[in-house]
């Protein structure tokens, strides 16, 4: 399917696990490139402007995970579950290989796919990662959660934590917000159950344990792990600590950037994504 993710429509298909899965796709050819939500977002929150940059060379996949928007059931509060779900979601496309882009919790579930089954993650992109079991991630910093866990939503608390105090960065912010929010058919806002479970599978990945950190090395595919300089929700130093927990890993940081820096640099970001992606 080609055109602009703004216009995509969104589609449904039926998992052998029971769960209708709504998914929008744009682009064409390639190894299909799935992309995985961060924690409360829906299919509207993935900025269209990186979206279509990602497909110009490739299928491009988004969906609602389990209890997700306009997804059925009810999301999992844990993360090796979600991954489950996410698998199962593969299957019912008939996707036999993918590469993953997971972004913030995504990234958590996109980890534990590519440990789950080796054979279906060809490459793997981590947008504001971390490990399981490091040190300092069993949940956020207060006024982080604040910003984006109460049960409503505030744009500019978000952009607080999305983007940094600079005019340059904040007006990046504020565009990608319009681009995401200005399309005809909007999603299903995720429920509060949703945020619930979400923050519990998050909290419960960052439970500190040297010996969690440990799994991520069986990770087969190759990885580019990316984040903001200034992300205040998954501070850089996860991002490198993981990057080095990974043979042969590659990390970028982008600069006065926080947690949305893939939509600030929507650009640059997708320019690199696809370097990786298609490199031989």
């Amino acid at each position: 399917m080609t055109g602009s993710y703004a216009q995509a429509p969104i589609t449904m298909v039926s998992a052998a696990n029971g769960i209708e899965y709504a998914y929008r796709e744009v682009g064409e050819g390639g190894v299909p490139l799935v992309l995985l939500m961060h924690f409360r977002g829906n299919l509207d929150n993935w900025d269209p402007a990186v979206v279509d940059a990602l497909a110009r060379s490739r299928r491009v996949i988004a969906f609602d995970n389990t209890g997700v928007g306009r997804s059925s059931g009810r999301t999992p509060s844990t993360i090796a579950q979600m991954a489950l779900d996410a698998i199962a979601f593969t299957d019912a496309l008939d996707l036999a290989q993918i590469d993953i882009l997971g972004f913030s919790l995504g990234s958590f579930v996109a980890q534990e796919i590519a440990l789950i089954r080796p054979a279906l993650a060809r490459r793997v992109v981590l947008a504001s990662a971390a490990p399981q079991g490091a040190h300092g991630m069993h949940g956020w910093a207060k006024w982080v959660i604040e910003a984006v866990g109460e049960p409503e939503i505030v744009p500019a608390r978000v952009l607080d934590v999305f983007y940094t105090r600079s005019p340059e960065s904040r007006t990046a912010g504020e565009k990608a917000m319009r681009r995401m929010f200005t399309r005809e058919e909007l999603d299903t806002p995720t429920t509060w159950q949703t945020r619930q479970a979400q923050y519990d599978a998050v909290s419960t990945w960052g439970i500190p344990g040297f010996s969690l950190l440990e799994r991520v090395t069986a990770v087969q595919a190759p990885v580019f792990v990316a984040n903001g300089d200034s992300d205040p929700m998954i501070l850089p130093r996860y991002s490198h600590l993981l990057a080095g927990l990974l043979p042969g890993a590659e990390i970028k940081i982008y600069p006065d950037a926080a947690h949305g820096f893939l939509f600030q640099h929507h650009e640059q970001f997708a320019s690199d994504v696809a370097h990786f992606l298609d490199r031989q």
